[in-house]
């Protein structure tokens, strides 16, 4: 696990890319063109593992390729942890549709544009986390310039977040229909 850091000091935020087979390649770089947030600390892990494919979804995730990360969260419990995740076009309606509940078990991602979703991350890694902790998964599309550039621009935004309120202010101001979906799913799914 080769973590960059980046600041000092609360609130901490972790960003992870490359969490599993080939995503390293379209996510990776997007942590690396990070710059250092205005406040705060931020932990970078451009690569979890580009080994064989294990879903996050899968419990053996976080106790096999990705084990060193509920380490770091548990020692750390930084405020906001965002996984960046990329997926092939074809694969879209997997992700977004909204059947995805009851075919695997969570709640569908949010559509915001140019092929970027947002959504919760597994409920293997968010039990680490307080309720008021800001979890997210972005999934970029593969093979789509106007995706990374968007993904790029929201993780350079939160970043600078102080928190989850913070955050769902800025997106709620860009995204409003996007995020009152992606709430009322989160509070479904775990039942608030």
């Amino acid at each position: 696990m080769l973590l960059k850091v980046y600041g000092k000091g609360r609130p901490y935020r972790f960003f992870a890319a490359g969490m599993h087979g080939g995503e390293w390649k379209d996510t990776s770089n997007l942590l690396l063109e990070l710059n250092p947030p205005l406040s705060g600390s931020l932990f970078l892990l451009p690569l979890v593992d580009r080994g064989r494919y294990l879903s996050t979804l899968q419990d053996g995730y976080y106790k096999g390729p990705g084990s060193n990360i509920p380490v770091f969260v548990n020692n750390y419990a930084p405020e906001i942890y965002i996984e960046i995740h990329s997926y092939s076009k074809q694969n879209f309606h997997k992700l977004a549709g909204g059947d995805r509940i009851s075919r695997i078990g969570v709640p569908p991602y949010s559509v915001l544009e140019e092929g970027l979703l947002l959504g919760s991350v597994s409920p293997h890694i968010r039990l680490h986390f307080p309720k008021e902790a800001l979890c997210l998964s972005l999934e970029v599309q593969r093979e789509n310039p106007a995706s990374y550039e968007l993904a790029l621009h929201m993780l350079d935004r939160m970043k600078e977040c102080r928190g989850r309120d913070d955050f769902i202010a800025f997106l709620n101001k860009e995204y409003p229909s996007a995020v009152l979906k992606a709430i009322e799913n989160y509070k479904k799914f775990y039942g608030l």
